[in-house]
């Protein structure tokens, strides 16, 4: 893989998961991660908190040449771990191939509501 096709490992600092709302969309965070190379990327996520113990080693993987989209609210992407929302966290990302990974949160809360998306910190 050539260099600047993505990184081994990404952090996201600010994390809160808002609630989903009762509107049509709801209010989610997500990490999409893009794998460019030919190999499947074997991804383990890590969760800091301010008041608790971090939550290590979930695992993912993403086929080569593939992206997926890691719904923080859906424990299925998360082997099961429940992501409370309206708390504050972190978030690592390590991979075992450089990827690219970018996190989006679409908050509800207001009836224009906010959606955006960060790069975040990678090496």
């Amino acid at each position: 893989m050539s260099k600047g096709q993505g990184h081994t490992l990404w952090i996201y600092p600010d994390c809160e998961l808002p609630p989903a709302g009762d509107s049509l969309l709801k209010g989610h965070e997500s990490v999409i991660v893009l794998n460019l190379g030919v190999n499947e990327a074997n991804i383990s996520l890590t969760l800091y908190f301010t008041d608790r113990e971090p939550v290590k080693d979930i695992k993912v993987k993403v086929g080569g040449e593939r992206v997926r989209c890691l719904r923080l609210d859906n424990p299925d992407d998360l082997e099961g771990f429940i992501i409370p929302r309206e708390l504050q966290y972190a978030l690592k990302v390590e991979s075992d191939t450089p990827v690219v990974v970018q996190y989006g949160r679409l908050d509800t809360r207001q009836d224009n509501m906010a959606f955006y998306t960060t790069m975040g910190f990678s090496e």
